[in-house]
């Protein structure tokens, strides 16, 4: 493979006028009903990333046409399962391979719709789960919703990673960013490699280490974050030179999901539905978590007092480290993912920790964009979202492991969440762009 993928990229440098053909090919491909097993499109998706970014192309471009191609894929999978429904049994290399028919079709019998979600992030199931849908005949408008949703969060995650490392290599960036980045990557490879393990092995103990490794991770940011100044000017340096007026409206509308405000009204919504349904322990865990976390980010912030970066046209008053939208955002969410991987395997508690990761990450990520926080501010907020929702889960489990809510509380409560969350973002918006005007 690796003679292929070479001859591959060497080719698309000497021609980046096809680079975005390929991006949407290769994701058309990754997403495709047998051909997404057969094909490693991950890697090649990595590699023709990050020749978007060393300047052929945008972000928005190239996650536009991996989410475009994505949906492509969907769609011809589904049309697939649709029109050939059980006689899609007797392909070729199904036949020869019927487990990864059966495997797909007993996690969609068993998850429905939310196995769409979650399954676009496990390799062996996300080309197979569509057709597995059109087979089963999933009615087309909700397929088509689902796998909207799905695929925006697909595409980020997939091909932000490599279009941010081409860009980085592009830019004439400090002297000591790249070893500082690699101690910064190679601490947060350990802190998840320590997390999955420990999901995996042993769960009462595990979470206790998760908190603990991301409290000695909190506490090294706070007395390492000015030997980082190499890594945060040279990411600060490499987003605001892909700052653009046309994402702007976008950015801020995912920001301001992180915003005080919002957070505090959600919580509060969260909370009171659960406790209206009787998930006493469900709801003590969310209200701990969001409320110690809210506390502690506050003391932090201005215990350090940190000055933000000097990008706003009208700088924020309040101090900048730990990020307040990066730990609220996280603290929300994967207190949403701890409940639901409630009684589930150890790999779909790993699943749901992961989707719930990406709208936090894209609040985190937003802050650094506008020029609002560093980068190691939001790293500093995320491990201490991490180390409180951890704690907080120990000692709420101490006894017994909390119970798995009813199916029926889920309903009520995200589609709730996600309408005040979207009530708050949009509200105020003119006034919320003129405030993230940058210089």
């Amino acid at each position: 493979m690796g003679e292929w993928l070479d001859s591959l990229t060497g080719w698309l440098t000497l021609h980046p006028q096809w680079l975005g053909v390929a991006i949407f090919a290769i994701a058309c491909i990754e997403c495709l009903a047998i051909a997404g097993i057969v094909v490693p499109g991950t890697v090649v998706l990595f590699a023709v990333a990050v020749l978007a970014g060393n300047g052929a192309l945008s972000l928005s471009e190239t996650l536009l046409l991996g989410y475009a191609g994505g949906l492509l894929g969907d769609a011809i999978s589904y049309g697939l399962g649709r029109r050939f429904h059980q006689n899609i049994r007797g392909l070729p290399l199904l036949r020869t391979h019927p487990q990864w028919l059966e495997t797909a079709e007993s996690y969609f019998q068993r998850y429905g719709v939310a196995s769409l979600l979650v399954g676009r992030f496990i390799g062996p199931l996300r080309p197979m789960l569509p057709m597995v849908a059109g087979m089963l005949d999933m009615p087309l408008p909700r397929f088509i919703l689902v796998s909207l949703v799905a695929a925006a969060g697909w595409s980020v995650a997939y091909l932000l990673p490599g279009w941010a490392t081409g860009a980085a290599f592009r830019l004439p960036l400090p002297d000591d960013f790249w070893p500082q980045a690699g101690i910064v990557v190679a601490c947060i490879a350990l802190l998840m490699g320590l997390s999955l393990h420990a999901t995996w092995r042993n769960r009462e103990r595990g979470t206790m280490l998760i908190a603990l490794a991301s409290l000695i991770m909190l506490v090294a940011l706070f007395f390492g974050f000015p030997h980082l100044s190499a890594l945060d000017n040279g990411l600060k340096a490499l987003v605001q030179e892909h700052r653009s007026e046309a994402a702007e409206t976008f950015v801020v509308l995912v920001t301001r999901i992180g915003d005080f405000r919002t957070q505090l009204m959600v919580a509060s919504l969260l909370v009171t539905l659960l406790l209206i349904t009787r998930q006493w322990r469900p709801a003590l865990f969310a209200c701990s978590t969001m409320l110690i976390t809210a506390l502690l980010n506050g003391s932090l912030k201005h215990l350090v007092a940190r000055q933000r970066p000097d990008v706003l046209l009208e700088p924020l008053t309040t101090f900048s480290m730990p990020s307040g939208h990066s730990s609220a955002a996280f603290a929300f969410f994967l207190s949403l993912a701890i409940l639901a991987g409630r009684r589930q395997t150890p790999r779909m508690r790993l699943v749901w920790v992961i989707l719930a990761s990406i709208p936090a990450l894209s609040i985190a990520l937003s802050r650094v964009y506008l020029g609002a926080h560093w980068p190691t501010d939001i790293m500093a907020g995320t491990m201490l979202a991490c180390f409180v929702c951890a704690s907080c889960l120990a000692a709420v489990e101490y006894r017994k492991p909390l119970p798995a809510m009813p199916l029926h509380v889920w309903w009520l409560v995200v589609p709730a969440c996600a309408l005040l969350l979207g009530f708050f973002a949009v509200h105020g918006l003119p006034m919320a762009l003129e405030q993230y005007r940058y210089m």
